[in-house]
C-alpha cells in the first residue's frame, strides 16, 4: 500500500476506507474517536466544510471558515496520537484526549487538547475542545534506609519518614 494513500489520521487504513466516507458524509462515525480521527484528517486534507459539519448546531454559529481553511492550509500535518477516550453511551456523551503535530513554516508544534463530543440523532458531532496544560512530574529523590532522612529531623530514613514502608 502507497504511503500517499494511507489515511492521515494514523489508522494505517488508506483514506477510502478510513475517514473519507466519513468526511464525505456516507457513514456516521461510529465512535467519538473516530469523529475525532476524520476532523484531524479534515485538516490535513484541508476539507474544512467538514470541520462544521461535524459540529454540534449550536456550536456552529461561532465558526469562522475563512480561519479555519487558513490555518488548514498553511500548516503541514504531521500526525495524531490519541491519548485516551471515555464515552458515557447512555449520556450519549465522550471525550477523546489527543496531541497533533503540525508545521507552520518551519516551527514543529503540538496542540494537545480534550475534546467533547456529543451524540445527537445517532451521530457523534463535536461540542468543544480544551488545550491541556503541560504538568511537571515531580519525581522523589530515592532515600537509602541508612541515609538521613531528607524531612531534616537528624534520624535515619528507616527509623522516621521511612518506618512505615
Amino acid at each position: 500500500m502507497a504511503e500517499e494513500n494511507l489515511c492521515p489520521c494514523g489508522s494505517g487504513k488508506t483514506y477510502t476506507e478510513c475517514c473519507e466516507p466519513i468526511i464525505k458524509g456516507l457513514t456516521l462515525a461510529p465512535t467519538p474517536e473516530a469523529l475525532m480521527r476524520s476532523r484531524y484528517t479534515a485538516y490535513a486534507k484541508h476539507e474544512v466544510k467538514w470541520l462544521k459539519d461535524s459540529l454540534e448546531p449550536s456550536q456552529q454559529a461561532d465558526y469562522d471558515e475563512k480561519s479555519v481553511e487558513e490555518w488548514s492550509n498553511r500548516s503541514e500535518w504531521l500526525g495524531i496520537k490519541i491519548l485516551q477516550t471515555k464515552t458515557e453511551e447512555e449520556k450519549n456523551i465522550g471525550w477523546v484526549e489527543f496531541v497533533c503535530k503540525f508545521k507552520q513554516g518551519n516551527i514543529a508544534r503540538e496542540h494537545h487538547e480534550l475534546s467533547e463530543f456529543h451524540r445527537v440523532k445517532g451521530a457523534w458531532l463535536f461540542y468543544d475542545g480544551r488545550a491541556v496544560k503541560p504538568q511537571t512530574i515531580h519525581k522523589e529523590a530515592e532515600v537509602g534506609r541508612n541515609d538521613p532522612c531528607p524531612c531534616g529531623s537528624g534520624k535515619k530514613y528507616k527509623k522516621c519518614c521511612g518506618a512505615n514502608k
